[in-house]
């Protein structure tokens, strides 16, 4: 992975993510996360499914930002991800996230501007990848970047909301390495493609957390937005 990957892919890089929890915070609620033990499954059952989607999306826009593609094309990406995310609440977390790093990103990386004129409140996988593209990365640093992230946070709120051993869940994180490689990998070999054509795997149970935190959001306090 490259250094712009590396600073997008970093908690501190000032994108919003520390807020959102991917689902992890309903599904503490719904106590189907409570010891240690419960948290890789969850962790590589979302690197596979919304993890895979959203690093599939960000290689294409990496590799759409190296080659300066017109700005239809960024309205299609945008399309066919939204496309691919049933869940309203998991779309406006995924544009809130994307709303954020945009407006870190941009000024070191100019270069979105094209982008961020057709699509204002863009998808956090696709504001990523170009501006991953645009610093020079390749396609599959920044499917990296995003499958990290993907993990990486779910795994940070585990341990603010249930006081986890921090030291052990970044192990954990550590353990799914191989799964993040060959994400990546797979990811990368799409990059090219037509957007209708990239992955669209789904995970159902992921979206009914989402809504579920949406709603109860707006009824209790909660620690993270999403």
């Amino acid at each position: 992975m490259d250094v712009t990957a590396l600073l997008l892919a970093d908690s501190r890089f000032p994108g919003g993510g520390h807020v959102h929890s991917g689902g992890l915070e309903e599904a503490v609620a719904r106590k189907l996360i409570t010891v240690e033990r419960d948290l890789p499954e969850f962790l590589h059952g979302r690197l596979w499914t919304v993890g895979l989607m959203a690093a599939s999306f960000a290689a294409a826009a990496a590799h759409a930002a190296r080659r300066g593609v017109h700005s239809g094309y960024w309205r299609r990406l945008d399309a066919e991800l939204d496309a691919r995310t049933p869940s309203v609440a998991q779309r406006e977390a995924s544009r809130a996230q994307g709303r954020g790093t945009a407006r870190a990103g941009r000024i070191a990386w100019p270069a979105v501007a094209e982008l961020l004129a057709v699509t204002p409140r863009p998808h956090h996988p696709i504001i990523t990848g170009a501006l991953a593209g645009a610093g020079g990365s390749l396609p599959r640093d920044a499917a990296l970047a995003v499958a990290y992230l993907a993990v990486s946070g779910p795994a940070s709120a585990a341990v603010r909301l249930l006081g986890f051993d921090p030291l052990h869940v970044n192990a954990m994180v550590a353990r799914l390495a191989p799964a993040l490689e060959a994400v990546a990998d797979e990811a990368a070999v799409t990059a090219g493609a037509d957007p209708s054509e990239l992955p669209a795997p789904g995970a159902p149970a992921l979206d009914l957390l989402a809504e579920a935190h949406l709603r109860h959001h707006k009824e209790e306090v909660r620690l993270f937005a999403s």
